[in-house]
């Protein structure tokens, strides 16, 4: 049985103390539309990677913003999560919309960060990065059943 699409939209400073609202605001929406433990927590690591990334990148040299997450999906069927603000951006696609490859690389010439997509993509079955104005990421998992998707 197919359920109507529900939205739920949350906005919050953008500071890290305000990340862990977004998560157990996902995991109430998550639990609520059938998305087991595993999956949970899956999606609440995405989610806090993209929320940390608005929160340290987007909003340098200015004033704290702030950060709108939107819940979207059905019960049954799948959840996408959009965390957008509207600080500074980045060329997503001129990076051609991956980070860079580590293999072959020596320790000394990895530097920390940008492994933020390549963890979202790993946990998530979608995830869209939209950076006309500030930056929006759009993460989708669909409802696994009996290892199928819904």
């Amino acid at each position: 049985m197919k359920h109507e699409e529900q939205q739920i939209q949350l906005t919050v400073p953008a500071d890290a103390h305000y990340v862990d609202i977004v998560r157990l605001t996902l995991y109430g929406i998550a639990t609520k539309w059938g998305f087991s433990y595993e999956e949970i927590e899956d999606m609440k690591v995405a989610v806090a990677e993209a929320c940390n990334n608005a929160v340290l990148h987007a909003y340098k040299d200015r004033e704290p913003g702030k950060v709108e997450v939107t819940f979207s999906g059905s019960e049954g069927d799948c959840i996408r999560i959009s965390i957008k603000d509207e600080g500074a951006s980045f060329d997503f696609n001129r990076r051609g919309g991956q980070p860079a490859a580590l293999h072959n690389k020596n320790l000394e010439d990895i530097h920390a960060g940008g492994l933020g997509i390549y963890m979202m993509q790993a946990l998530m079955d979608d995830v869209q990065v939209i950076t006309d104005s500030g930056t929006e990421v759009i993460l989708t998992k669909f409802l696994q059943r009996n290892g199928e998707m819904a």
